[in-house]
């Protein structure tokens, strides 16, 4: 099974040369902040492209979420806080990410966000979040820190999915893997650099 990742497209996802494959995964950031229009936009962008299944989350700039519910999203799966199955795997999407200033889908650090991520499967393959586990391709250059979340890393670990992909920390684009037994391929999909500018490539894995 192919998976093409992608994420932080910053409404240039036109500007994005994207590999075919079995499923396209965007881990959220379609848009600057939130505009409609944009959103819009992706969705047709979405239906033109060739892969069987699309999966979406949104991001931390995909301001009004209740514009994503205002699209049908035929091309493709919006997930909310959500799992579904394709092809025999098991995907889990959230769009939230540690409280940093004022953005969109934020909660704070500690409890709030830890039980937001106890409620993701035990038995999930492919785990798509915006932000990064804390200490895995998530070093911020301009604070000179860690910004990933250590909840999230502590259930990442528990859980032990295949895959896990996520964006939001444009300088950690990459791929990691790690675990005990190098169980979970971790993979930083942002395709804009610090700068906004669309020069990383799509990750393509297969699993």
């Amino acid at each position: 099974m192919k998976l093409v990742l992608i994420s932080d497209t910053h409404a240039r996802h036109r500007k994005v040369n994207v590999p075919d494959g079995d499923i396209l995964v965007h881990a959220g950031d379609v848009t600057i902040t939130g505009e409609f229009r944009v959103l819009e936009d992706f969705h047709t962008w979405l239906g033109e492209l060739p892969h069987k299944h699309k999966i979406v989350i949104p991001g931390n700039h995909d301001f009004g979420a209740e514009n994503w519910h205002k699209l049908p999203f035929t091309n493709g799966t919006l997930l909310l806080d959500e799992a579904v199955t394709v092809e025999g795997l098991k995907f889990y999407g959230s769009p939230f990410t540690p409280t940093f200033f004022d953005w969109a889908f934020m909660l704070p650090r500690g409890k709030t966000i830890y039980e937001k991520w106890l409620q993701i499967p035990h038995d999930t393959d492919v785990l798509i979040t915006h932000g990064p586990p804390y200490g895995i391709l998530d070093w911020a250059p301009y604070s000179k820190e860690h910004a990933g979340c250590h909840d999230l890393r502590n259930v990442v670990d528990a859980i032990r999915p295949k895959l896990h992909v996520f964006g939001h920390i444009h300088a950690g684009y990459g791929q990691h893997l790690y675990g005990e037994d190098k169980q979970t391929l971790f993979v930083n999909a942002s395709v804009v650099n610090e700068a906004y500018q669309p020069v990383n490539q799509p990750i393509v894995v297969e699993l």
